[in-house]
């Protein structure tokens, strides 16, 4: 039996468990763990976007820390909020500017399907129903789960019969609105990837028309760009192609090095709070809403997305990536796939990528497969030559199948 101590792991079944890596430190790219040093492929559930220990971040963080490490937002207010929630309100498109900030992408969304539902009750005029996608993953909370489509994750909660589950498909999209269109309170959806799903990736043309549904049925449609967010797609945000009513962000928030999350509304959700009775009032306040040390590492991590072209470096990776994956086909492969920073490779058959996380790092990479796909979700600032030695160690995993017998 592994000696696992007193903690109790994540997404894992603690009576089979595996020793797990130990990590005395980090940088850049590199996690520092008693099996060597790893080039970190999944950017550590993809929020280290500039790596690890980004020395700008961790200073903004610890001079805060001196000021005021924590106060509540009841009631008060502090330089770091308002400053944040002035930034992200300048960058995110249309009228996205009414921040309200929380400690994880969960919750993050747990608010959002929350001001959806309270919308239309202030309206006088309730909704009930939520649609979102098959294959979906929007957190572990329960409201969050309901809306998720992952029995891997999730299989031991009963299902929320007022959650339409749709393929990725206009056919089926415009199926769901004409049966129950003035039903729908919300339609959720993680905008062209959806990560823990298995990294499937789909085209802007659906939330195109998605956005049309909901402004004809008067749906409020919801991004949950927690993992697609600050440029994880090849866009700053996919809202940037089509704007949402309200976008969750977390993750990359604050460049991965403290967990934060914000959910922001348009003007049209907003208003739909501001009225004379506090029954209409938005009652929700996590206790470390707004931190002050995550307020300084957003705010950092804002002005290095910009200053150092972010963008631009993810397009490259996605470049790189494309090329050294281009005609990989071979048995046991079902398919290949790349966006922005992320990139997948299928496996036809899931149990064939049993021990590939061990053989990683035999050859210097942390990689944690899921479902079927290795994949890649990759920081900014890695280097070719890195991306190479990353995939030229998923490509061994199926080439060398023979010679491991």
């Amino acid at each position: 039996m592994t000696d696992i101590g007193h903690l109790w792991y994540p997404y894992t079944q603690m009576k089979h468990m595996k020793a797990p890596f130990h990590v005395t430190g980090a940088d850049g790219v590199y996690m520092h763990t008693d099996r060597g040093d790893l080039i970190d492929s999944t950017s550590s559930w993809w929020c280290m976007i500039y790596g690890y220990r980004n020395e700008e971040i961790c200073r903004a963080m610890a001079e805060q820390a001196m000021k005021l490490p924590h106060v509540m937002m009841a009631n008060v207010v502090h330089d770091g909020a308002r400053d944040f929630s002035d930034r992200l309100a300048e960058i995110l498109p249309g009228t996205l500017n009414h921040v309200f900030f929380s400690d994880s992408g969960s919750v993050s969304v747990e608010i959002a399907l929350k001001m959806g539902y309270q919308y239309f009750v202030n309206q006088k005029k309730p909704r009930k129903k939520i649609l979102s996608l098959k294959n979906a993953y929007h957190g572990d909370t329960f409201m969050a789960m309901s809306v998720g489509d992952d029995e891997d994750f999730h299989g031991a909660f009963p299902k929320n019969p007022d959650v339409t589950h749709i393929p990725v498909t206009i056919e089926a999209l415009e199926d769901a609105f004409r049966k129950e269109g003035e039903q729908y309170c919300s339609m959720i959806v993680e905008p062209l990837l959806q990560g823990a799903g298995g990294m499937k990736m789909y085209d802007a043309s659906f939330l195109k028309r998605a956005r049309e549904l909901c402004d004809e049925y008067g749906v409020i449609l919801i991004y949950d760009e927690v993992a697609t967010g600050f440029g994880r797609t090849g866009h700053r945000f996919a809202a940037d192609l089509v704007c949402p009513d309200i976008i969750c962000l977390g993750k990359a928030l604050t460049g991965g090095h403290i967990g934060h999350a914000a959910t922001v509304a348009n003007d049209r959700v907003y208003s739909g709070f501001w009225s004379d009775s506090r029954s209409d009032a938005f009652m929700h306040g996590p206790t470390f809403m707004a931190n002050p040390i995550a307020m300084a590492a957003g705010l950092k991590s804002l002005e290095i997305f910009e200053r150092e072209h972010t963008l631009e470096k993810i397009k490259n990776i996605e470049r790189i990536v494309k090329r050294e994956l281009e005609g990989f086909h071979p048995e046991g492969v079902k398919e290949t796939r790349a966006m922005g920073s992320a990139f997948a490779i299928e496996a036809e058959n899931p149990a064939d990528l049993a021990g590939f996380q061990d053989f990683a790092a035999e050859n210097g990479v942390f990689a944690r497969p899921f479902l079927d796909v290795q994949y890649g979700m990759l920081p900014s600032i890695i280097t070719e030559e890195q991306i190479k030695q990353v995939i030229d160690v998923m490509k061994a995993w199926w080439t060398d199948r023979r010679n491991r017998g």
